[in-house]
């Protein structure tokens, strides 16, 4: 099947040394995030200023709603793996978040109004299944382009994130902007746009994915259409589960230690020492992950409700909307991934590279201190004055060096460790870990929210304490993986790290060929 469309001279092109394909993926999620983080924007403070829920009640449905989005990735990576692809699983899930979002759009009457309530529970749960389909699968495409051990995969998967996080730069500005200024309806509506977009551009662009992400089997159209259905009574699940976000906690940690446990057992029993050594590896790397979500998704949250009530937003005359900032995390990505994707390739060059699990203890470390500088910011100005908005500022860009030594490098080793057949299931494994995260994010601004607590100083003093708290969590846990990341390396294997068909270049470079028929590791992966 990758034949056929190979033998189109466009579609075997590259563009800046990058297949083509990259550039379809990259725009199609692009949209996608721009839909989603335009409405995660809006979504605190149409949680609380419109349906008037509490900062502790609004703060947990946060966390479970963000949680089951990064939950269903497993179902659709399932899915995806055994039955419709990577190509199909995406396109379907493209078509059912452009409904939520639209749906979104519907105000109702507000406030705790039962009818108006349920269909802005179905548009979350059109938004979180459709995620599911479409989040941990594309990211596989990517992966799909390149060899193992092709040197271009890092710098692919960075320009990749840079897509999501100009998305979600100019949607949170747009679709927040809107939302506060002129209304709900069209900041919402402005994200169900932007996701029709994105679902034009993947369908536009699929003859240069070159074939990647197809069934793996031949698909009837009674199963296929049969899958679907399956997704669409997961919709009526996620609208009963996210009403219900004590129950979402409760399969969290069923399910997680079903999943893990599972991946262990199979590393263990079916696959040889050093492909199971990776998969160890990677589950060292997931559960890290969850202790930097935690933290990180206090952005979306408490942290914005903070910058809300406590923050002086006025700049050059303007006070800007509070859910405005939320962009400054997909800014300093778009202006230093290229930095960071440069940086690591020189250093990689000269053998200097930290490791993997080394970058994630960085990340962690800097998030936890992006916390601390916030609460020192705070304390200086004291109790009764308005933090300085520069400290917002370095906040986000503390969390946002932080990502970058996590994120787009977890997803790139995700694929990279795993096996071919579990590549999507390990993926969904990685975002399974970021819906743990993002749980105990809305349990996190639970307690700095506090029920009864809407601003004023014992308000600021609660949240600053618990603050305080995550933030030396988190710099004492990074420290941790620093010091054990030189073991976690030598699980990874990546001194004889092969290709599972080497005699596929994927992306037209002759190079990676020559690499994976010698059996060698391109310099650059040494020390990742």
């Amino acid at each position: 099947m990758a034949t056929s469309f190979a033998e189109s001279g466009d579609a075997r092109g590259t563009i800046l040394g990058h297949p083509k394909g990259l550039f379809v993926l990259f725009f199609a999620e692009m949209w996608e995030r721009f839909s989603y983080y335009g409405m995660r924007a809006l979504l605190i403070f149409y949680l609380t200023k419109h349906w008037l829920f509490s900062d502790g009640e609004a703060g947990v449905i946060y966390g479970a709603y963000t949680a089951l989005v990064y939950i269903t990735p497993v179902l659709g990576g399932y899915l995806a793996d055994r039955y419709l692809g990577q190509r199909k699983a995406v396109l379907f899930g493209a078509v059912v978040l452009t409904f939520g979002h639209f749906l979104m759009g519907f105000e109702g009457t507000g406030g705790q109004d039962a009818a108006s309530l349920n269909v802005f529970w179905l548009a979350l749960a059109f938004i979180i299944v459709g995620s599911g389909f479409l989040k941990a699968n594309i990211s596989v495409i990517v992966g799909q382009l390149y060899t193992r051990t092709d040197a271009r995969r890092d710098p692919a998967y960075t320009i990749f994130y840079m897509g999501i996080n100009l998305g979600a730069f100019l949607g949170s500005l747009l679709c927040g902007y809107l939302g506060e200024t002129y209304g709900w309806s069209y900041g919402f509506g402005a994200a169900g746009v932007g996701m029709l977009l994105g679902l034009v551009v993947f369908m536009w662009g699929k003859p240069l994915l070159m074939g990647r992400g197809e069934a793996p089997i031949a698909l009837s159209k009674g199963l296929e259409w049969g899958l679907y259905g399956v997704g669409l009574l997961a919709v009526l699940l996620c609208w009963w589960l996210v009403q219900n976000q004590a129950v979402v906690g409760t399969l969290l940690g069923i399910f997680g230690a079903i999943l893990v446990l599972g991946v262990i057992g199979y590393s263990v029993v079916k696959l040889p020492r050093e492909d199971r050594d990776r998969i160890f590896a990677a589950l060292f790397l997931i559960f890290v992950s969850i202790v930097f979500w935690a933290l990180f998704e206090q952005a979306g949250n408490s942290l914005s409700l903070f910058t809300d009530r406590e923050v002086d937003r006025v700049m050059f005359g303007w006070e800007a909307p509070a859910s405005m900032f939320q962009s400054l995390n997909a800014a300093y990505i778009f202006l230093l991934a290229p930095f960071f994707a440069g940086l690591w390739t020189m250093l990689g060059r000269r053998g200097m590279e930290p490791s993997t699990p080394f970058k994630f203890g960085l990340g962690v470390v800097q998030v936890g201190l992006g916390f601390l500088v916030l609460v020192a910011g705070a304390n200086a100005a004291g109790m009764d004055n308005a933090v300085p908005v520069a400290f917002i500022f370095l906040i986000y860009l503390l969390h946002t060096t932080g990502e970058l030594c996590l994120s787009p490098v977890g997803l790139s080793a995700m694929n990279r460790l795993s096996p071919a057949h579990m590549a999507s299931l390990i993926m969904g494994t990685w975002f399974f870990a970021s819906a743990t995260g993002n749980f105990a994010a809305g349990l996190i601004s639970q307690a700095a929210g506090g029920e009864g607590l809407e601003g004023g100083e014992a308000g600021k003093e609660l949240v600053l304490g618990v603050y305080s708290t995550v933030g030396w969590y988190g710099v004492g846990i990074g420290i941790a993986v620093l010091a054990l990341s030189p073991v976690v390396k030598r699980f990874m294997h990546l001194d004889t790290l092969q290709d599972d068909n080497v005699s596929d270049d994927l992306a037209g470079s002759p190079e990676a060929g020559m690499e994976a028929l010698e059996g060698g590791v391109h310099p650059d992966l040494k020390n990742n």
